[in-house]
């Protein structure tokens, strides 16, 4: 085996061999957002650099890999200085035998369970990635998956990625541009995706090496937060204030629905956390129809009032019948 063969994937990342798994994994994500090839399109060393890091951060993120990486580096060592154990013969490294590797390749595939190298092996690679819109710093994302699982001989290889979208792109649908590395393709995104949704685009996944067969691309989707809607199941759920009077004599407000405002009655002694239904107002359903939109009462406790106003509230307390606090009064330990 040739000294040239061996890797050092601590070098690659920039850290020591005494690193903790969050330094390799802080170093990993400062790499792969320099070298990513939406940073760098068209960029071969970029690329190369890129797919370098992810291997590095592959194995060293697994404490299993990272031990049998550094056991392996030392019987590199050995070999290049000559040792009388190298050259074929076997080498027991904790009761692993790396004599039984060609290069350094071969030991990797076998590693990270690749196809390579005279394995048999096939595999499913599991890569987590986003578009390049709306997806982290600097407007690209980053591949942060990278595990291998054993689909079987021959099996086509799925790719899984995660796409980040608008509350208004979800719920009216929009049609995406996705980078795929070395391909970029146009994706519809219907109606109605929400948070953990998984779209499948056929034929645009990894490519088996054995049959040649192109595995499924499966988008799961992320919702980017908005400052009045969230869910609730499969509901809609906001939360509107109201003043002190409209609470206590009931009134006729505007609430916001994804398709415009509408007048909402609120009954009189409505309660701050009672929640209103706004039938059909909701989320679009996979069937037909729409979800619901629950919209949460909080009463607002005005801050600044005029003088009027506070003449009028302390004329309120002066005459006031109700007492919130009435049920308490017997209530001991």
């Amino acid at each position: 085996m040739a000294t040239t063969d061996f890797k050092d994937y601590y070098a690659v990342l920039g850290v020591s061999k005494t690193a903790s798994a969050d330094e390799i994994k802080q170093a990993f994500r400062k790499l792969a957002r320099k070298y990513h090839p939406d940073v760098n399109p068209g960029n071969k060393q970029a690329e190369a650099r890129f797919k370098e890091v992810n291997e590095a951060y592959e194995v060293l993120s697994d404490p299993d890999k990272r031990q049998k990486y550094d056991q392996f580096g030392q019987y590199w060592k050995q070999v290049g200085q000559g040792n009388p154990y190298g050259g074929g013969v076997g080498v027991d490294m904790g009761g692993f035998d790396f004599s039984q590797y060609g290069s350094f390749d071969d030991f990797i595939n076998e590693l990270l369970g690749r196809f390579g190298g005279g394995s048999t092996r096939s595999t499913r690679q599991s890569y987590s990635y986003r578009t390049s819109t709306g997806a982290g710093p600097g407007g690209f994302g980053s591949f942060n998956d990278f595990g291998f699982q054993d689909a079987g001989v021959g099996t086509a290889q799925d790719t899984e990625a995660i796409i980040s979208l608008t509350f208004s792109e979800a719920f009216h649908g929009v049609q995406k541009r996705f980078n795929l590395g070395n391909e970029t393709i146009d994706v519809r995104i219907p109606a109605g995706a929400k948070p953990g949704t998984r779209l499948r685009v056929r034929g645009k996944g990894q490519i088996s090496p054995l049959t040649q067969q192109r595995g499924d691309l499966y988008l799961k989707v992320e919702l980017q937060s908005h400052p009045f809607f969230q869910f609730e199941g499969d509901n809609l759920v906001c939360e509107v204030p109201i003043t002190p009077d409209e609470a206590v004599l009931g009134a006729s407000i505007e609430v916001p629905t994804p398709d415009g405002s509408v007048n909402v009655k609120l009954p009189a002694g409505v309660r701050s956390g009672q929640s209103l239904r706004l039938r059909g107002k909701g989320w679009p359903q996979p069937k037909s129809g729409r979800s619901d939109q629950l919209v949460k009462i909080a009463i607002a406790t005005p801050r600044d009032i005029s003088q009027q106003e506070r003449e009028y509230y302390e004329k309120i307390r002066a005459i006031r019948t109700y007492n919130p606090r009435s049920h308490l009064q017997n209530i001991r330990l």
